[in-house]
């Protein structure tokens, strides 16, 4: 007599096990998060499939870390200098941000070095054909796969013995050891666990591409950003050209590194001069202010356009694109306080132009900077960049890099950089004019927006 199958539910965010329903999971405390999924026990007297040797370190062969560079110089970048034979990657973004077109040009630099195994559990081979077609890859060297059971890929990775496998995506696949539906936490945890054993054992490197949530996290238990060997975002705005590629997580690499790609009808170009790039359409127009950013460890010219005007409602509106709000209002804050800038009557705008986010607080001066120049309706000095953190007492803050930002500006043509004070010391001003200020009302003294 067999006995009956044992039941559990499962948190779908954290993946906590828990024996009867809740409304709550008790592990993350999300809210109608648990499903029920049937569990399957193990056999005990499971087979060893192998038994491995410890080695001394001093004995592990120097070769054991082989990239395999793609060709690709913007995506080897964010990888540390290529693919690790043998890595498990995670890819994740946004629907239709370009991830399947990414890796379809991927696929296509490397299969001049043997055939590439591309399994498809959301299309179809002929869509992925049109894809290719698009692409102007269709006669590359990639095996296509229209499969979801994880037993079945793994044997064909072991059969064809591929150069590199990518899996798209890792939400559609299933074991039929797990009673749950594909995409649940269980399935989505021992798919990973199959994929890692065969990208080890075999030293084939294997891309799974993820579906990311609303909140722009990759969809599933935490544990599957934890068992991969890198977690890659490709990020951007789906009615911008631009794309950024950045790593959260490389074992095998740095994380301070990012890939500029521009999204065409034949797919992801890269982009070797952002900056350039970034600046080609700007005017001289009061509200722009242009600053040196980083992305990672790259120095990015970005420019920042803000738009002020007298509001016709009782509460003004206060609307940004590509920085933080919080920050945003903090620094309108202290330009009503510490400049004598007050907006309060007035709607502001805050745009990044090209569709790219700036997440450090360095860009903090060229922000404010802008709002005043959009206030004053005067345009800030041509060929002027602007570099400082912001804190509430009106202080302009040090920045991290100051040497390499500044080189940035000065290679597209920039004469005048204003930075803060303490960074002076850092600074060669070779070719480039670089004046200190200590506060927020020195800095628009010194582009003429103060009062």
């Amino acid at each position: 007599m067999t006995k009956p199958s044992k039941t559990a539910f499962v948190c779908q965010q954290c993946g906590n096990a828990a024996p009867k329903w809740a409304g709550r999971c008790p592990g993350c405390g999300g809210w109608n998060t648990l499903v029920e999924e049937r569990v399957v026990a193990q056999p005990k007297g499971r087979p060893v499939r192998s038994r491995a040797t410890p080695i001394a370190l001093l004995d592990v062969p120097a070769d054991e870390e082989q990239r395999l560079v793609t060709g690709l110089s913007e995506f080897d970048r964010v990888l540390g200098g290529g693919i690790v034979r043998g890595s498990l990657i995670l890819l994740g973004g946004e629907p239709g941000i370009g991830k399947s077109s990414l890796l379809g040009q991927v696929s296509a630099l490397v299969s001049q070095r043997g055939p590439v195994l591309y399994v498809t559990g959301e299309e179809s081979p002929a869509q992925v054909k049109l894809r290719a077609r698009r692409l102007g890859v269709e006669r590359a060297d990639i095996r296509l796969l229209a499969e979801t059971d994880v037993d079945s890929i793994v044997e064909h990775l072991r059969d064809l013995q591929p150069v590199l496998a990518v899996v798209d995506s890792i939400q559609t696949m299933s074991s039929s050891d797990i009673g749950s539906a594909a995409g649940s936490v269980s399935q989505l945890r021992e798919s990973a666990a199959r994929f890692l054993e065969a990208a080890k054992s075999l030293g084939v490197p294997i891309f799974l591409v993820g579906h990311v949530t609303k909140d722009g996290a990759i969809a599933g238990p935490r544990v599957l950003e934890h068992m991969v060997d890198a977690v890659l975002y490709l990020e951007g705005d789906r009615f911008h050209a631009f794309r950024i590629l950045r790593a959260t997580k490389d074992r095998f690499g740095s994380t301070d590194e990012v890939g500029v790609f521009e999204m065409g009808e034949a797919g992801l170009t890269e982009v070797r001069n952002p900056s350039q790039v970034f600046l080609e359409e700007r005017g001289a127009a009061a509200g722009s202010v242009v600053v040196p950013t980083l992305e990672g460890t790259r120095p990015l010219l970005v420019e920042i356009q803000a738009l002020v005007s007298p509001t016709a409602f009782g509460l003004p509106r206060r609307t940004v694109s590509g920085v933080d709000m919080n920050r945003t209002l903090v620094l309108l804050a202290v330009l009503a306080k510490r400049a004598g800038i007050g907006l309060g009557a007035h709607d502001v705008y805050v745009s990044l132009a090209g569709g790219l986010r700036v997440r450090e607080p360095a860009a903090d001066l060229g922000v404010a900077a802008a709002m005043a120049s959009a206030y004053r309706d005067r345009a800030c000095q041509t060929g002027t960049v602007l570099i400082g953190e912001v804190g509430l007492s009106g202080e302009v803050r040090r920045v991290s890099r100051i040497a390499s930002r500044l080189a940035e500006a000065r290679s597209l043509g920039f004469t005048r950089a204003i930075v803060p004070k303490g960074n002076l010391a850092d600074v060669a001003s070779d070719g480039l004019t670089v004046e200190g200020v200590a506060t927020l009302r020195e800095a628009l003294s010194k582009i003429a927006l103060s009062d």
